[in-house]
């Protein structure tokens, strides 16, 4: 059985349950071990003349009834508690486990694929809820009922049963080791699947890709050569299982005719009559199950054993953004923003991502982030979202270290627009409310879309507001998905509002509605913009402009354009570049 950390405490949570069902198993074993005992007597009285009537029999088969009518019900009790056991276990470690995978941080998702992740979430996790229903079953019923029919078994005749179980002792240390090969076989089947799945789901995210450069036949090919090394692996795992049970069946069946010869033997010589035989052999045929059992048991104990180390090692991933045990919970931030030698480093990489980095932002401020693709704009955005840790007294709101504030407390205040900008399946209505636990108030639903300026083109889809929208928000145009994510950050009503490159994608008139409207609406509180276009944030109050992960300029457009002779040159080039396509255009 699994007593990795964190698997063991399940069966304390579960032990009355457990229990339960153990006792009403082992009752079952004992109790239908009744049964070859009265056919014994039955046939032993018939053959000294003891039964002569049909009456005779009502009483032992009346007894065989009720036997068999309390295993029903038994049966049904203990596969009800086991394998309802298994089934709450496998509900209650996958909750642990998205519970765990919503506080990774990103150093962890850059770093594993979401396919091969899903495979712990199905397959792994269905290894280890076997083993905790089916798999007790057969350790349990196994070792007992095997105890029961051999205890019985030497009672009638020790001397067979000692011959009869040295085959079945040898055969069980041989299988044992064969067990040890099958495990690690199972372990590389699943590190197949792995692959497999994640070729799989990152094969359809970017289907638009694959079908846009024609490379449906070399995914389908690459599919296939993954596929069948699932099935190779699979086969080899498999190919164990075939020689286990090939092994047990055979030397059953020497065994089994051993036993009969052996008995006859006896019958002729006159040291054992038919009854005890024909209970003897209902014994034998009894401890098959057992030996089966101890056999699916090892099969699925290998399993889950190489599943439950691989989630074991999901669930031990270190969490690095947490909370400090002091952490402030009942803050209320105004929405200033203070850097200060602001530096950081991701993971593996030889440089820093940004670097002493320094600014201030007060409340009701909209301050645009400018800078070059890679400059360490969304990096920066990222670190105020403390997505990722940073080292203390370099990033303040209001007055508190952001290490000091809870990150709850902390994003609760914050309104934020992703530069991919996913959108749920789901309806426009609920992706814009997704921040509220009800269902967002429908005035306060059509103003954020209005601000947004996404309520017209809602009107005109078929079903408006209840519209579904595609996986990721597919259905849509990359405008109408930016202006809706923007409509579920302003329905947060937050302190502060962050946009990362979120009107790229609209027109220039639009982002300029946007602007105008964010304006309006939120006065006293903050907003950043990450744009690449100067008219995005030209006549926002302030600008913060980084290359290379560093701070180069700080101010008003006004400011920069006097002062600073990079932002000279983008002004310059964008002007350009607009004078150029209007020519075109003409």
């Amino acid at each position: 059985m699994i007593f990795l950390k964190h698997f063991r405490h399940y069966y304390i949570k579960y032990g009355i349950t457990f229990l339960l069902g153990v006792a009403i198993l082992v009752a079952i074993d004992y109790f239908q071990l009744e049964i070859p005992k009265i056919f014994n007597l039955i046939i032993t009285n018939v053959e000294d003349g003891i039964f002569t009537e049909t009456a005779h029999l009502f009483e032992p088969l009346l007894y065989i009834s009720i036997i068999i009518i309390g295993m029903t019900i038994g049966r049904f009790l203990w596969r009800f508690l086991l394998f309802g056991n298994g089934r709450k276990i496998e509900t209650d470690i996958r909750l642990a486990m998205f519970t765990h995978a919503t506080k990774l941080s990103q150093n962890y998702y850059s770093k594993e694929k979401i396919g091969g992740l899903m495979s712990y979430f199905i397959n792994d996790l269905n290894a280890v809820r076997e083993l905790f229903g089916f798999g007790l079953l057969t350790l349990i019923d196994g070792l007992v009922l095997g105890y029961f029919v051999l205890s019985r078994m030497f009672s009638l005749n020790w001397e067979m049963t000692l011959y009869a179980f040295i085959p079945l002792a040898l055969m069980g240390i041989l299988v044992f080791f064969l067990e040890l090969k099958m495990e690690h076989k199972f372990k590389l089947r699943q590190e197949s699947f792995e692959k497999l799945s994640d070729f799989t789901q990152e094969s359809f995210t970017g289907i638009t890709v694959i079908k846009a450069y024609v490379k449906e036949l070399k995914e389908a090919i690459t599919f296939d050569k993954k596929s069948k090394d699932v099935y190779n692996k699979s086969m080899k795992h498999m190919n164990y299982a075939i020689i286990v049970n090939i092994i047990i069946d055979v030397m059953i069946t020497l065994v089994i005719l051993a036993v009969l010869v052996y008995g006859s033997v006896l019958i002729a010589q006159g040291n054992l009559n038919a009854g005890t035989l024909t209970e003897y052999i209902s014994y034998f045929f009894t401890l098959l199950w057992p030996v089966f059992a101890i056999a699916w048991f090892m099969n699925l104990n290998g399993q889950a054993q190489a599943s439950a180390k691989r989630i074991y090692r999901f669930l031990e991933s270190k969490v690095d953004i947490k909370d400090d045990p002091n952490a402030l919970t009942d803050v209320k931030l105004d929405g200033s923003i203070h850097v200060r030698n602001l530096t950081f480093k991701y993971e593996d990489a030889e440089k820093n991502a940004l670097e002493d980095i320094s600014f201030d932002i007060k409340q009701g401020e909209m301050v645009g982030i400018l800078g070059k693709t890679g400059s360490g704009k969304s990096t920066l955005v990222e670190l105020l979202l403390h997505v990722y840790q940073t080292d203390k007294e370099m990033i303040y709101f209001d007055t508190h270290d952001i290490r000091d504030l809870s990150i709850k407390t902390l994003r609760d205040h914050i309104g934020y627009v992703p530069q991919d900008n996913f959108l749920y399946s789901d309806t426009i209505k609920n992706n814009i409310g997704f921040s509220f636990s009800e269902p967002i108030n429908d005035e306060w639903l059509t103003k954020v879309a209005k601000l947004s300026d996404i309520h017209e083109n809602v009107l005109e889809f078929k079903d408006q507001y209840e519209t579904i929208l595609g996986e990721r928000g597919t259905t849509i145009s990359g405008g109408q998905k930016q202006r809706v994510s923007i409509a579920r950050a302003l329905a947060k009503d937050p302190t502060i509002l962050i946009l990362d490159d979120s009107v790229s994608a609209v027109d220039t008139k639009t982002e300029e509605a946007i602007i105008s409207n964010l304006r309006k609406v939120r006065k006293n509180k903050t907003t950043l913009m990450i744009a690449h276009r100067i008219s995005t944030v030209k006549k926002l109050d302030k600008i913060i402009l980084i290359e290379d992960g560093k701070l180069i300029g700080f101010g008003s457009h006004k400011d920069l354009l006097s002062t600073n002779k990079t932002y000279q040159d983008m002004v310059k080039l964008q002007e350009l570049e607009a004078l150029v396509g209007e020519v075109n255009h003409a």
